[in-house]
């Protein structure tokens, strides 16, 4: 996809300029808001129709847009999984959160059943979290779909992070399989052997999402936030061979490379493709179920991903354009690893078929959330609220002085128009403008030394140390 077309199909050039109602027109009125988060995994800039996708079909995503807002320089926390949900959680970017990166512990097969150790690095007890935000204002709290940030009886479990009930993966390891032995339901080991319900196999992604639907009905006469993590389209590529349908043969299958050791499915693109629809026909269903209970009106539903497309398992990132004109995948700090779509639709809050270009990240979400309930946060966050940009209300946004990223040695950090990248701590510093280079091929360093040394000043000082997450390894000492 050429960059003009890119933008012309995401409407860049347009701003979140309507003025639509505000919070208050309806006090007393109605009960709390409610609101539904849900987060695709590994879903690309570009792999959803409203971001410009041609080849895979989204329409209740497209939708969403439609009658919502659409963002067009929304980052997620990380260029992976578990940072950037945490980014997500706390409201702090990676410079100063407590996961920085995929950090395994006791073990790869930590996610098998009857494994004791296991999962990622858990966040620390007393966390304030997203879920504890909601759960100390009276909602009901769920999670549904894939965790990361600490197993079961750690101080990361996610019920004791905030969320009343949670359902799914907890290590993100065992969700490179939709077709699992067993998921976690509210800290006990769920069999899928004991729950198939007659059917031969239980594609892991649908019996969530049930999950979450029948969590929304119990909580109908209360306010809820629901927190629907999916881990689709991550790989493995594997889907319901019903879901195939529209898909299957309609591009040649390409020879598979056998990298990272992931066992192919015999229609790669197709399968991809039906995952991804797979996803939206479930955020369909969810926004069915709410128009359904007369919950429409007073739900904010929020869409989003946790980092860019990825690069192994069999997907075809270049097939798909999924990022676009953005340079790199997930993995990587450049925009296609941390630029992501971000949707929301509030109906009567929200006016429908905007385009917001007010530059946001995830740990914008904690502070967005306090301001949307009235209350304060215990401690500081790296985060501004959107709140104004949603409820069409930009002159009265707040704006970031700066944006930070960092995993494995790279950092980046954006301040306006300015991006600057160091792969490695001793490497030199690019400096690209995003405004006429969206693709950041032209490195101006040399032109703008001045704006080097602040975006240097923001890697040295704008994080703290972490002991578990070093940003320079410390070299083996070699062998004598």
């Amino acid at each position: 996809m050429q960059r003009r077309d890119f933008l012309r199909a995401i409407g860049a050039g347009a701003a979140c300029c309507l003025t639509g109602p505000s919070l208050a027109d309806s006090a007393g009125t109605q009960r709390k808001p409610n609101v539904v988060f849900i987060l695709a995994d590994d879903l690309g800039y570009a792999e959803v129709g409203c971001y410009g996708q041609k080849k895979i079909k989204t329409p209740n995503i497209d939708r969403l847009a439609a009658e919502g807002m659409r963002f067009t320089q929304a980052y997620s926390g990380n260029p992976v999984c578990a940072p950037s949900r945490c980014t997500l959680m706390t409201g702090l970017h990676t410079g100063h959160s407590q996961v920085r990166g995929n950090k395994q512990m006791g073990g790869a097969a930590g996610w098998k059943l009857g494994a004791t150790t296991g999962g990622q690095y858990p966040l620390a007890a007393g966390t304030f979290t997203l879920g504890t935000l909601f759960q100390q204002a009276g909602y009901a709290t769920g999670a549904f779909g894939k965790w990361g940030l600490g197993r079961v009886g750690t101080s990361g479990d996610p019920q004791k992070q905030g969320f009343d009930h949670f359902f799914g993966y907890i290590c993100q390891r065992q969700a490179h399989t939709y077709y699992p032995n067993h998921l976690w339901k509210d800290g006990e080991v769920y069999r899928i052997e004991e729950n198939r319900d007659g059917k031969e196999e239980v594609f892991s992604h649908d019996v969530i999402s049930e999950e979450a639907l029948k969590f929304i009905r119990a909580n109908r006469d209360k306010p809820f936030f629901v927190y629907v993590p999916s881990t689709i389209p991550h790989v493995a590529l594997q889907v319901p061979e019903d879901a195939l349908a529209q898909y299957k043969g309609k591009w040649p299958d390409p020879a598979y490379d056998g990298k990272k050791g992931y066992v192919p499915h015999p229609h790669p693109r197709a399968c991809y493709a039906a995952m991804v629809t797979r996803l939206d026909h479930e955020v369909g269903r969810i926004m069915t179920l709410l128009k359904e209970l007369n919950l429409d009106d007073n739900t904010l539903v929020i869409f989003s991903s946790d980092n860019g497309p990825t690069f192994n398992g069999g997907s075809d990132s270049e097939f798909f354009d999924s990022a676009g004109p953005l340079r790199g995948l997930k993995g990587s700090v450049w925009e296609g690893g941390i630029r992501v779509p971000l949707i929301a639709r509030w109906p009567g809050r929200i006016a429908p078929g905007m385009v917001c270009d007010h530059v946001a990240a995830f740990w914008d979400f904690l502070p967005t959330c306090a301001e949307l309930l009235g209350k304060g946060l215990p401690a500081p966050t790296d985060g501004i609220s959107m709140l104004p940009s949603l409820l069409g209300k930009p002159h009265e946004q707040k704006r970031h002085t700066h944006l930070y990223w960092e995993l494995n040695g790279q950092q980046a950090v954006r301040v306006g128009k300015w991006k600057a990248v160091r792969l490695k701590p001793d490497r030199k510093t690019q400096l690209f403008d995003l405004e006429a280079d969206l693709s950041e091929q032209t490195n101006l360093a040399d032109r703008y030394p001045e704006v080097v040394a602040k975006a240097e000043a923001h890697f040295a000082n704008g994080r703290t140390p972490s002991e578990a997450f070093p940003l320079r390894r410390k070299r083996r000492a070699a062998n004598r």
